[in-house]
C-alpha cells in the first residue's frame, strides 16, 4: 500500500473512531475555507441580512452563556461557532466569563478526543446556532447545539421575533 493510500485510510479510521464521520463534529466558519460571500449568501437565502444574522447570533449565544446549563462540566473554555466578529463581540461583552469565551484558534479538535482548550489542555465546550428560514411575521427559529465530545452534546430551539430593528427571544425549548 503506498503512503498516500495509507494516510487516507488512517485519517478515515481516525475520523470514524472519533465519531466525526457524523454531522455532530462542529465546523468553525472562522477556520473553514468558505468564502465570506458564500456564508453571506446562505444567510440571505434564509431571508436574513448579515446584520440580522449578527444580532441573532449575539442574542442566542449571550443567552446560552448566561444560562450556566453546563453545570460542573469542568470546561476551561467556550468556543463559539460563528463569524470572527460575533466571537470578538462576545469576548468583549463577557470579558470575565468563567469559563472564558475564546477564539477558535485556541481550540484543539485533534482526532480521537473531545474538544480541548489549547492553552490549558483541558476539555472545552463548543456552541453553535443555526437559524432557519425567516417567516413573513418577522420570526425565525434558531437551533442551538453544544458539543464537548460524543457523550456531552445537547440542543435547544430558540424562537425569535423581530420588532423594529431588534430581535427578542420569544421562547426556548
Amino acid at each position: 500500500m503506498n503512503q498516500k493510500l495509507q494516510f487516507i485510510a488512517g485519517v478515515f479510521l481516525a475520523a470514524l473512531a472519533a465519531g466525526c464521520a457524523s454531522d455532530n463534529r462542529p465546523v468553525f466558519t472562522s477556520d473553514a475555507m468558505i468564502p465570506a460571500e458564500m456564508a453571506d449568501a446562505s444567510a440571505v437565502a434564509r431571508g436574513l441580512s448579515k446584520t440580522d444574522q449578527w444580532k441573532i447570533d449575539v442574542l442566542v449565544f449571550s443567552n446560552l452563556l448566561e444560562r450556566h446549563f453546563w453545570g460542573d462540566g469542568a470546561y476551561s473554555a467556550f468556543f463559539i461557532q460563528a463569524d470572527d466578529d460575533v466571537v470578538a463581540a462576545l469576548i468583549k461583552k463577557y470579558p470575565k466569563h468563567i469559563p472564558p469565551v475564546k477564539p477558535a484558534s485556541h481550540l484543539d479538535l485533534s482526532s480521537n478526543q473531545s474538544p480541548l482548550d489549547r492553552d490549558t489542555g483541558l476539555p472545552a465546550l463548543i456552541l453553535s446556532a443555526e437559524p432557519g428560514e425567516l417567516h413573513t411575521n418577522a420570526s425565525v427559529a434558531v437551533t442551538s447545539r453544544w458539543y464537548a465530545g460524543a457523550t456531552a452534546t445537547g440542543s435547544c430551539v430558540f424562537s425569535l421575533k423581530k420588532t423594529g430593528g431588534d430581535w427578542a427571544i420569544a421562547s426556548v425549548k
